[in-house]
This record gives structure tokens, sequence and C-alpha cells, in this order.
């Protein structure tokens, strides 16, 4: 087969491992970087070309697009879609989880257990949010935040009113949600392929720090999963839509809760604490899917 890895830098442990996994599978394998790439949008026969050469003939995509460049990434992957190529994760479906917002709405309407959510325009509503949330403490998010960046963590209703005025007074959309203190500062990263959980970990934030992102210096460790949780990290990747994801839960008295649903989840710290061969079976979802399934969406935008 003939993959192709969106990937804006081929030296990251994610995009080696992925073209390690194609090679050693025997399949040809390209590293594209979407933002180098121009498409010719036609209804005859739609084109992209990389670095003055035509994208052609390719079985299978691999999207890694980072969170910044969402809009144009997923532009460059929509055209693989329209030119009959099998994305292991769609447009549609990467947009939709990338946005952090309608992904908590989509996952609520089906009865997902997560935190108590809260999302305003105006200043003087901030009382009345944090009351629906259930009051201090608080989290406090950047809907376009990743990796950690742009999370608050108000201690006190003074503090969060504080925090979420000066956000507002950026014009920085932003979601507030109650403070799951029994999670200890810890979640589990559920590593989802097709309809199956994996693999599974267990970040743990620094001393000092809530967040549990490997980023921020966080902590991975192996850890077994309950069948709830397993259940619910497979239906939180099916309502996004993601072939391949990275669901994150919080362990709280309710039961699982899902924090994030990832489109792009990092293969460095699962492969490390579990030992799995990660990349190998995002390969393997490949082979077995690729000439089967087809894309789904084509022609819905």
């Amino acid at each position: 087969m003939k993959i192709g890895i969106l990937s804006r830098n081929r030296s990251l442990y994610s995009t080696k491992r992925l073209i390690e996994a194609c090679q050693s599978r025997g399949h040809e394998v390209k590293v594209i970087d979407a933002l180098r790439c121009y498409m010719n949008i036609n209804s005859e026969q739609p084109e992209i070309h990389f670095k003055g050469e035509e994208l052609k003939d390719f079985d299978a995509i691999v999207p890694r697009i980072g969170a910044s460049v969402t809009f144009y990434g997923t532009a460059v992957l929509r055209q693989f879609e329209m030119m009959g190529v099998y994305p292991v994760n769609e447009s549609v479906a990467i947009t939709r989880s990338r946005d952090k917002l309608r992904s908590m709405q989509l996952l609520s309407r089906k009865g997902i257990g997560m935190p108590i959510t809260g999302f305003a325009s105006k200043p003087d509503d901030i009382k009345d949010l944090l009351e629906m949330v259930g009051g201090a403490p608080v989290v406090i998010k950047l809907l376009e935040g990743t990796q950690g960046i742009g999370v608050v963590l108000a201690e006190t209703r003074k503090a969060a009113e504080s925090v979420v005025e000066a956000f507002m007074g950026l014009k920085a959309n932003i979601m507030v949600q109650e403070y799951i203190k029994e999670a200890g500062g810890a979640d589990i990263r559920c590593f989802v392929i097709g309809d199956k959980v994996i693999a599974a970990m267990k970040r743990q934030a620094g001393e000092g720090e809530f967040r549990s992102n490997l980023h921020r210096g966080g902590t991975a460790s192996l850890v077994r999963i309950t069948p709830e949780e397993r259940k619910t990290a497979v239906a939180a990747a099916k309502i996004m839509g993601l072939n391949v994801a990275g669901v994150d839960l919080l362990r709280s008295s309710r039961g699982p809760l899902v924090m994030e649903v990832n489109s792009s989840p990092g293969l460095e710290g699962i492969e490390a604490a579990t030992g799995k061969d990660v990349a190998g079976m995002i390969v393997e979802f490949i082979e077995k899917n690729a000439s089967v399934k087809g894309v789904r969406t084509r022609g819905r935008g």
C-alpha cells in the first residue's frame, strides 16, 4: 500500500514510529507537510500538489494535524477524501473533536459522563455560571488551548471571577468546569483504535500541579481500566466519528467522566507506559479497512 502521513515534522516520535511501522510491514510511506500542499479544487479531477509534485495513487492517509493548523490541515485532508483516499480519521471528525464546546455538547446529548460544564459570553453572567457548575473550586479552560495551555484552577469564587473576567476582557472563548477533587490530579488516557481500547495509561500531575499532561511534567504509568471506563472511551470516540483517538477520562465518585477526545494522540507516552506497538496497530487497522470501507463523507463536506 501507499500511505501518506500528514505531519509537519518527520522527526517527531509519533511520526517516526508510524514511518517505521509502515516500512516494517512492507508499505510505501511519504510524510507530507499539510502547509506545503496546494490544491486544485474542481469537480472533474481534484488534485493536491506538494513542493511542485502531484500527490496521487495513495491508498490511505494518516492525519497528524496540529491544533494550530486545523483549518488548513483538514482542508488538505478533505481534498484527499475527495480523491477517494482512505483517511484514518476523517476531516469532519477531526474538526468536530477540535471544537471543545461542540464535542462536549455531542457527548452530553448521547448521555456520556462528563464534568458539569458552563459556557457564557458576558461578564454579567459569571456569578450564576459559577453556581451552575457547583461553585469554586472550578477549572477554567480556553476553548482553543492544547496540551494543558490555557487551563486554570480557580480555588475560590473571587479568583474564578477574576480569571473569567480577564479571559473575557481579551475576547477569549472559555468554558468553566467543576473540579473533580477525587481524581487527585490524575486522568486516564485510553487509546482507542476502531471499536477497542488497545492501551491505557494513568497520567499523574506533578507536585503542586493539577494538570496531568505529560507536556506539563506529568508522569505516565500502566493502568488497568474498568469495563465501564472501556465502554465510555469507545463510545466517546464513536460519537466524535474517530477511528483512532485518545480519550481522557477522570475517575469520579459518579463513574468515568470524559474530559477530552483527542484526534491526534501522541504515541510516545502510551507506548512507553504500556510497552505496546501502538503504531503497528494503527497500520494494521489501515490494512484491514482502507480498501474495504473507503470514505464515508465523500461529497458531504
